[in-house]
């Protein structure tokens, strides 16, 4: 009986239930869309493309592991956690000769796998594939040389994957606006002379690496044109490169690799043979002799290619080689599970996209449980007379309950199918957004089934229901002669709300101070959302509270206004509840707004500031493609008047299974061109110590505080490619934000990375004032493409590219939150004017215009907006002022005025168009035919 009262009461009220379903809708096309990233963090395929023929392929184990042991109540319980590291892991070259002994194997063929570039005619620069944009070191360097925040951006990402954003015209036209004037001058354009050979710039396609072509056979690469590499200058090149750049047998290339650039003779060019593609990267090969001497890593390989005997069982032949290989580091991979060892941003991006999409969808599941419940409560306050008059012909509270329950049930239900179908292509537009800006690679497949959109209408549904139940509580508890009175006059809100409003209230402000003690990004980020969602929750709990309180603060300059703000002043206090449903969504959109906006900038000053302060050098050389060679800097060093020449490379390293961003720098001279405000210990220790046999390293406050250590410690940790290091410490500084948390030597971080070409070289002269000119600068480097000359005023822009990547992320992900709650906010404002229309109608006929009504409905939308304003600006303001405070040890956050007077005046609009239209629309029919109308 109630499920048939609930379609009649749907079908004869559509109005009052479209919200919801909108409302519902939207957030199930959210959750389907998270869903799905989600899913493909955790079943995305990563298809091999270079060991497609190879079907057993052994590998160096990619983390770092941990293990412990527990006791507990007389039982003991080993926990075992592993973590996985950023560069490629390197297996000795002894483990090919166990391996080719072993009984089954035909043939094992070593792989090595390093950065190398194509460095090609200037010219139009192409769009860079989303595989080049994503790097396994990239993604945690703290620190850019640049001359600005988008010029780091490009910098730090063509250093680790070798690949570039931009000629080098638009790199200098960018570095100068973003340095407001500073001079930035190419290299290459500084010694540009007539008859010079063309500007060279990276091959942009995508991710672009070297071998040696005795492993061509893995993939397997066929020679289409040509021969062999055989001599140290020869090239075979693959032919979507010789397509591409229009090149051929005989021509020169110069090739950007782990070393200086070398130009070499193409001699051949090669295609994957039959069943063998290459979809995500470009293939340069090389002589053995060649390969060996760019890979720069002696006695080790990257892989190896296992083919079985002809009848062995690939199976049993890998039970074989794990057997034989017990104990040491090496793992075999056979069918999908070579794509990983393939491809190590992939494997690590599924982490990220697990993580990504649980914390999107579990933000946009709250925003969403908010706004329905504010939905639902309108709704029924709409159909407060009804639900009277079923009170008092003996409807039970059990009934009205199932009733409204049954009835969001439907609603939900319905939303959920149409909703979930809707978010398969807004997951496929979100998952292809992520790959352009290099947050997650091409090359971890998209994977879609039924479970998300299962999941998204489980929870439309979950959220209806419980929407239904607490706004429901109320309407069927009290008496049916209380129902008919509250019907005609709104009541104060219960004593229960207000309580745990205030409990939440309570909650939110714990939730703040604990986000001013929390120190890393990664812990305040979720926190912070969190927060905001909390108040906001806390908000539309005490809103009629806050409602009638605004309305005795704006009787006075609405009362000034005439009789449309003075209605307006006695239906903010007269409808406190239908006011504060408008508000609650409206100051939610402006404080999550507020605060997506401004976490990044907040940080990115701090840490620009804390990098203007801490750099010393009179010059920088920064590259344009993937790094600054070791024999540049050499060049800059030996030049007379130039102290020091310091060179930063960046990578991760691992303290037990916890992540630090580090860098390597050049140990002489260090003092002089950098100065991370030392707090303990000394600069002039780490250059000494570093200078001899003894390591050192020196870390930030942060790391220092939350790792126990002090000047004189022990720093055991593991590099990015899995090689355990010891160091000593030397000095701890309060500058990590700005520099990262670990420094450590130069040469020794960089021979443990893909990509060791310093991102940028800090220049200090002898002597105050320019002694070195830029033109003998430029001219020492002339032979290096893609080099470019900062001054130091530049190296005001300097920022880490990890934070601007985060906020790029960011700003899309939580922007789908916020689209939502954009949606929200008109949905509620419409649902709240268009059932007003008897009001109106009455008001016409107690001899108020039309225009009147309208100017009554604007006073009400600007007053429902200011009080949104205030909340939603506090809300941000106490969240951002806490996170500042654990992040940057300031209480200031950064605020943009334009950015914040840009929100509200959003809001403003969708505040008003949300009035105005469905107002016009509901004062067109006569009102004597709206009074006289049945109910």
């Amino acid at each position: 009986m109630m499920l048939r009262y609930a379609l009649q009461s749907i079908r004869h009220r559509k109005g009052a239930f479209l919200g919801s379903l909108i409302a519902l809708m939207c957030a199930a096309a959210l959750i389907t869309a998270c869903g799905t990233l989600l899913e493909t963090g955790l079943r995305g395929r990563i298809a091999p493309e270079r060991y497609a023929a190879a079907p057993l392929v052994i590998s160096a184990d990619q983390n770092v592991h941990q293990t412990t042991v527990e006791k507990k109540k007389g039982r003991t319980r080993v926990k075992h956690k592993a973590k996985p590291v950023t560069e490629r892991a390197w297996l000795p070259e002894s483990t090919l000769r166990t391996v080719r002994a072993l009984p089954g194997v035909k043939a094992a063929t070593p792989e090595l796998t390093f950065m190398a570039v194509a460095l090609l005619p200037n010219g139009p620069s192409k769009t860079p594939s989303s595989s080049s944009a994503t790097s396994t070191t990239s993604t945690s360097s703290p620190w850019n040389a640049s001359g600005a925040a988008e010029m780091a951006d490009t910098a730090r990402t063509e250093g680790a994957s070798g690949v570039s954003n931009a000629s080098d015209a638009s790199l200098d036209a960018r570095a100068r606006s973003a340095t407001r004037g500073a001079k930035v001058t190419n290299t290459m354009d500084a010694s540009r002379r007539a008859d010079s050979p063309p500007e060279l710039r990276p091959d942009t396609a995508s991710t672009s690496y070297g071998h040696s072509w005795d492993s061509a056979s893995l993939t397997p690469f066929k020679l289409t044109e040509g021969r062999a590499p055989v001599a140290p200058t020869d090239l075979v090149i693959d032919q979507a490169l010789a397509t591409r750049a229009h090149i051929g047998l005989g021509a020169r290339l110069t090739v950007q690799s782990t070393q200086s650039p070398r130009t070499y003779t193409i001699t051949g060019i090669a295609a994957p043979g039959a069943g063998g593609r290459l979809n995500q990267q470009t293939s340069l090969f090389f002589s053995t002799a060649e390969a060996a001497r760019l890979a720069a890593r002696p006695g080790q390989v990257a892989a190896i290619g296992v083919t079985p005997e002809t009848g062995t069982n690939q199976a049993q032949l890998a039970a074989a080689l794990r057997k034989a290989l017990a104990g040491s580091s090496a793992q075999v991979s056979m069918g999908e599970a070579r794509g990983p060892v393939e491809f190590l941003d992939a494997a690590g991006a599924r982490v990220k996209l697990v993580s990504l999409g649980g914390a999107i969808g579990g933000t946009a599941l709250l925003v969403a449980l908010l706004v329905v419940v504010g939905t639902f409560a309108l709704s029924i306050q709409q159909r407060h007379r009804e639900l009277a008059l079923l009170r008092a012909i003996a409807a039970t509270p059990r009934q009205m309950r199932r009733l409204i329950s049954r009835e969001a049930l439907i609603v939900g239900a319905v939303a959920g199918v149409l909703g979930s179908l809707a978010g398969l292509p807004l997951g496929a537009w979100l998952h292809g957004r992520f790959v352009e800006m290099g947050a997650i690679p091409a090359t971890l497949e998209r994977a879609v089934s039924v479970f998300p959109m299962a999941a998204a209408v489980a929870a439309t549904l979950l959220a209806a229901w419980g929407a239904s139940r607490i706004s429901a509580r109320r309407i069927s508890r009290i008496r049916p002669a209380e129902a008919m009175a509250e019907a005609s006059v709104e009541r104060h809100p219960a004593r229960g709300r207000i309580i745990v409003g205030l409990v939440v209230l309570t909650a939110g402000a714990v939730l703040v101070a604990v986000l001013s003690a929390l120190r890393t990004e990664a812990s305040s980020t979720p926190v912070t959302f969190l927060s905001v969602v909390i108040l906001s929750v806390a908000v539309a709990l005490l809103g009629p509270v806050v409602v009638r309180a605004a309305a005795v603060l704006l009787s006075g300059p609405l009362g000034v206004s005439g009789p449309g703000g003075r209605l307006a002043t006695a239906n903010l206090r007269g409808n406190a509840a239908r006011m504060a449903a408008a508000a609650t969504p409206l100051a939610l959109l402006i404080g999550m707004t507020c605060t997506v906006l401004f976490v990044q900038p907040t940080l990115g000053d701090a840490a620009r500031a804390q990098t203007r302060d801490g750099i010393r050098a009179d010059w920088v050389l920064a590259a344009q493609g993937p790094g600054v060679p070791d024999e540049a800097a050499r060049r800059v060093r030996a030049l007379p008047g130039v102290a020091a020449a310091t060179e930063i490379v960046h990578s991760t390293v691992r303290v037990g299974l916890d992540k630090y961003a580090a860098q390597g720098v050049t140990p002489g001279g260090l003092a002089r061109t950098w100065n991370p405000d030392v707090t303990s210990g000394s600069i002039e220790r780490f250059s000494t110590d570093n200078a001899t046999e003894a390591r050192s390293a020196a870390v930030s406050q942060l790391a220092a505080d939350q790792l126990g250590l002090h000047p004189g410690s022990r720093l055991r940790l593991t590099l990015g490619d899995g090689t355990p290091a010891t160091l000593t410490v030397a000095a701890v500084y309060a500058r990590g934000l700005g520099f990262g948390d670990i420094t450590l030597p130069h040469d020794l971080l960089a021979r443990h990375m893909d990509n060791p070409l310093a991102s940028a070289v800090l220049i200090s002269l002898d002597q105050p004032g320019p002694s070195v000119t830029h033109s003998e600068l430029a001219s020492s480097v002339r032979e290096f493409p893609g080099i470019s000359v900062l001054t130091r005023s530049s190296a005001d822009g300097i920022q880490a590219d990890k934070q601007q990547s985060n906020a790029e992320v960011n700003y899309l992900a939580m922007g789908l939150v916020l689209a939502f709650t954009a949606i929200a906010v008109v949905n509620t404002l419409a649902m709240s004017v268009s059932e007003r229309v008897r009001e109106f109608a009455m008001l016409r006929l107690a001899g108020a215009t039309r225009r009147q009504v309208l100017r009554m409905l604007r006073a009400e939308a600007l007053a429902v907006l200011l009080i949104a304003a205030v909340l939603g600006s506090g809300i941000s303001l106490a969240v951002l002022t806490a996170f500042s405070i654990g992040m940057t040890g300031s209480a200031a956050p950064t605020v943009v005025p334009l950015g914040y007077a840009t929100v509200v005046g959003v809001a403003a609009l969708l505040a008003l168009v949300a009035t105005a239209v469905p107002g016009r629309i509901a004062l067109k029919p006569r009102p004597v035919e709206v009074a006289t109308a049945r109910q």
